[in-house]
């Protein structure tokens, strides 16, 4: 078996120096754990689970800016997987690479053109286009060209997944490179990244100036709960998840304190933040710019995240002293677009993806926090209704609404079905979205469901039926309510009509 394994890896080192494209390899090290290697740390961004299986490490950069990391398997499938990376990037998804190694997958990441450690690197033109779209796609040519070298032959299949900003860039490969790879898998993408940017500061700006109003993580979860408990039982089953926010219409009211009640309820300031905060927000004329937020949903308390001040500061306004409480919706909006129109990842023209034979799986928390579950939604119907309505487009692109979970992960429902960052089934389309997407291009079978499991400690709890949109899972009456097979999938009417709702989404 070691001398399979070296020569397996005999080629690994002769990928150093430079190749076509301005890629320069500056190490390519022939990895034999004994019995397990773990990848470097990067704080607490994507960080590796040991790997214990024998592969060439490739470490380089594209165009002197631009960071990969391509990991060759002794035991290659055939198949190369990219690995995005969410918020500011500036980080390599060592997660999904040291799971997948495992599975058989060449896998390669990139830190998108700029490290995290860098100042204000939104400022750079240069950096600004390669993280809105470039450097994953230069560098899904950079690891097909240096796989073939290494195996002595081109990859048979490629694959994206990425949650959050990775699963915009898996959007941004559909749209923009539909010849990178064969099938993508985008998860909470945020389709019209600025927007939900305009909601997130301008919403902690008004807490910053209502004190009085400001709500704490404690009063989120209040709203939440509440809410959860008077619409729990809507789809049949009482298991503290909001099957359909779509169906609950839970009254804020009920949350305002009594006269002399201190205690688990809002005070007025407080009740007139939140209605404003989940109501669609306006601009500076009244006219409503997105649809608000679903019942239940929570958002991020505090003052805006280091990220939103880059994105304004540096990469819109180029001022490092610019001041916050000077934002204006429609035109920081505007300005955002002006100097990164590939932020955006809402284009609804994907016919040369489609027509190559191209795969997507979209999915998305209905109780996600940051990059809420409405215009993920809205952009399905626009592409459904640019691309020959939604029985042609389910041939190619189909969406996944996970009830009660959050960002990519996390929440009160069943959040592990094998996306970036989740647990993993090997081998098994009906509880991993990576395998179920190769199913469907490899073998014509289009997912009809997945199985989402919830766990606790390494342990199952339980599983629930996830369905394709807008189809929503039903509880048969008879079989145990934790388990996923008690639960059909069956058009929901008033999924199907949110389809035909217009917003900015995809226009």
């Amino acid at each position: 078996m070691p001398g399979l394994i070296a020569a397996a890896l005999a080629g690994c080192a002769a990928l150093t120096g430079a190749h076509p494209g301005e890629v320069v390899v500056r190490a390519a090290t022939a990895i034999a754990p004994p019995p397990a290697w773990q990848a470097p740390g990067q704080g607490r961004a994507y960080p590796g689970s040991p790997v214990g299986v024998p592969f060439c490490r490739v470490e380089g950069t594209i165009e002197g800016t631009i960071g990969f990391e391509l990991w060759l398997p002794a035991d290659w499938n055939g198949r190369l997987l990219g690995a995005g990376v969410g918020g500011d990037a500036g980080v390599f998804n060592y997660s999904d690479m040291s799971r997948r190694l495992g599975e058989g997958f060449a896998t390669v990441t990139t830190d998108s053109g700029h490290k995290a450690s860098q100042a204000r690197w939104m400022a750079e033109p240069k950096a600004r286009v390669d993280y809105e779209h470039r450097a994953v796609h230069l560098t899904a040519v950079s690891a097909k060209a240096l796989a073939g070298r290494f195996y002595g032959r081109g990859v048979d299949r490629s694959y994206f997944t990425g949650c959050s900003g990775g699963g915009r860039q898996a959007l941004k490969e559909m749209q923009n490179y539909p010849g990178d790879y064969d099938g993508v898998i985008a998860g909470a993408p945020g389709p019209y990244m600025p927007l939900q940017s305009v909601r997130m500061m301008w919403f902690s700006l008004q807490q910053k100036w209502t004190p009085a109003g400001a709500l704490s993580d404690a009063d989120w979860s209040l709203y939440e709960a509440r809410a959860t408990a008077s619409c729990d039982a809507a789809d049949g089953v009482r298991d503290g998840i909001i099957g359909n926010p779509m169906a609950c219409s839970f009254r804020t009211v009920e949350l305002l304190c009594k006269p002399g009640q201190t205690r688990d309820c809002l005070t007025a300031p407080k009740l007139a933040i939140l209605n404003t905060i989940i109501a669609p927000m306006r601009d500076e004329r009244g006219r409503a710019m997105d649809g608000g937020l679903f019942p239940g949903v929570r958002t991020r308390p505090g003052p805006p995240s280091p990220l939103l001040r880059a994105m304004w500061a540096d990469g819109v306004h180029d001022d490092a002293n610019w001041k916050e409480d000077s934002f204006r919706r429609t035109a920081d909006l505007a300005a955002a677009n002006r100097a990164m129109p590939e932020l955006r990842a809402d284009k609804v023209a994907i016919s040369p993806f489609v027509r190559a034979g191209g795969k997507a799986i979209l999915y998305q928390g209905w109780a996600d926090p940051s990059t809420n579950a409405g215009p993920t939604i809205d952009y399905y119907g626009a592409l459904a209704r640019a691309n020959g309505g939604l029985d042609r487009l389910g041939q190619s692109v189909r969406l996944f609404m996970a009830p009660g979970m959050y960002h990519c992960r996390g929440g009160p429902g069943a959040d592990q079905f094998g996306g970036s960052g989740q647990a993993s089934w090997a081998q098994d389309p009906s509880r991993d979205v990576l395998w179920a997407l190769i199913d469907w291009v490899e073998r014509g079978r289009a997912p009809e469901r997945l199985t989402a499991t919830k766990l606790v400690e390494g342990r199952e709890t339980f599983t629930r039926t996830l369905c394709p949109y807008p189809q929503a899972a039903r509880y048969d009456g008879r079989g145990p309510q934790d388990s996923a097979a008690s639960y059909r999938c069956v058009a929901d009417p008033l999924l199907q009509r949110s389809l035909s709702r217009k917003s900015l989404v995809g226009s």
